[in-house]
């Protein structure tokens, strides 16, 4: 299983990183050859579905995510999301967590995935990969750029 980590420190408020983060659609505007589609009517909960397809024509592959902790930045604490990725091709979960750091807020995003038919010898290849993917695609999101200290441990923290 590839895992990776991907820490971004940004001069928002946790609310504003979170609300920027879950929006699933706005993801898949941001990752090359994808496109990512709701399938549960919102607001964004535990249980709401998004499919993120990439690729083009036949060589394309569905991504189906669920959410499976939905916990919002309030009054003081970190919001964590995590998502179940549930696709015949990747597996795995991914999680997002904002809290609260000096005058911004520090956001920290991480993978633990398996690629059907990709050898466990390529994790590495896989975990750098998405470090440098997910870690455009945040800064995309939160219209920022990498934090010193951005490429952190691998694994969740969860």
């Amino acid at each position: 299983m590839s895992r990776f980590r991907v820490v971004r420190r940004v001069p928002l408020a946790p609310e504003e990183a979170w609300r920027r983060l879950t929006d699933w659609p706005a993801h898949g505007r941001r990752v090359p050859l994808t496109r990512t589609t709701v399938l549960t009517p919102g607001p964004n909960r535990v249980g709401t579905r998004f499919t993120a397809r990439t690729g083009l024509g036949p060589l394309a592959f569905d991504d189906p995510m669920e959410v499976v902790r939905w916990e919002p930045p309030r009054d003081g604490r970190p919001g964590v999301c995590l998502l179940e990725k549930r696709g015949r091709l990747v597996r795995g979960r991914a999680g997002i967590e904002v809290a609260a750091e000096g005058g911004g807020t520090r956001v920290v995003w991480t993978e633990e995935l398996a690629v059907r038919g990709v050898p466990a010898f390529f994790d590495g290849v896989l975990a750098r990969a998405g470090r440098v993917v997910f870690g455009r695609a945040l800064d995309g999101l939160l219209g920022s750029g990498p934090a010193p200290n951005s490429r952190g441990s691998n694994g969740l923290s969860h």
